[in-house]
């Protein structure tokens, strides 16, 4: 089976050769660089499966890294790392397209965690008797072809705001708490940092709502979380009669 590549980028020679060391023990392949820029001249010759991408970086920093590759639309999965404790930067990072975040100091068997987490959430498949779509009003998801349409138009989403809608469509109607979330979407089985959820919520509703802040599917439940209702009330379609 192909190794599957991550890049790290970090300017600490001392950091990067510990992710690296425990990153090929876990079976992956690796490569280092150790400025912003760099990261694009690597993207098409390595084309990674995962970027742990410092946030303190020369020529470019973590969040500019971040905002390009967005702006390209490359969806690969970014774990941002930060020695910052300051909320704003770790929210800055998720803002711009992280995935994930850890403050150093961390580690390295957690990073391995989120790494495998972030792994086998993009490559799940679609539970047996799954529905084939979903679809509520305006929206529609497709979960084998990982696709989100508004008016039948589809919709850039990255792969962690894909899998937080799914989980929501799967459990439509239920009131979900942040930390079940946590738990379905990022496979986290400790307790983490909520912000995550409101975060990944935020840029849900910014792509799939006529307006963010009135919305009509992704509704906040106060003190608790969040839960997916829709303008229609339609049920999923069975396999059978679902339509792609």
């Amino acid at each position: 089976m192909t190794k599957k590549k991550i890049l790290i980028v970090d300017d600490e020679p001392s950091i990067s050769m510990l992710i690296e060391f425990n990153l090929k023990l876990a079976g992956y392949e690796v490569r280092c660089v150790h400025d912003g820029e760099a990261v694009f001249e690597l993207l098409k010759p390595f084309r990674p499966d995962l970027i742990v991408l410092d946030l303190m970086l020369p020529k470019m920093d973590g969040i500019q890294v971040c905002r390009e590759l967005r702006r390209q639309n490359n969806a690969v999965p970014i774990i941002m790392l930060t020695a910052l404790q300051d909320v704003t930067d770790k929210i800055a990072g998720l803002d711009n397209g992280a995935d994930d975040y850890m403050t150093k100091p961390f580690s390295p068997q957690e990073l391995i965690s989120r790494i495998q987490a972030i792994f086998r959430r993009t490559q799940s498949l679609p539970g047996a008797g799954e529905p084939v779509t979903y679809e509520y009003g305006r929206l529609t998801v497709l979960p084998e072809q990982r696709e989100v349409r508004i008016d039948g138009k589809p919709i850039e989403l990255t792969p962690k705001e894909f899998e937080l809608l799914l989980f929501l469509c799967r459990h439509r109607g239920k009131v979900l708490s942040r930390q079940q979330l946590l738990h379905g979407v990022w496979d986290y089985h400790f307790l983490g940092d909520t912000r995550i959820v409101d975060v990944h919520v935020s840029h849900l509703r910014d792509k799939i709502e006529r307006n963010a802040r009135s919305p009509e599917y992704i509704i906040t439940i106060r003190n608790v979380g969040y839960k997916l209702t829709g303008p229609q009330s339609v049920e999923p379609a069975s396999p059978s009669q679902a339509t792609v």
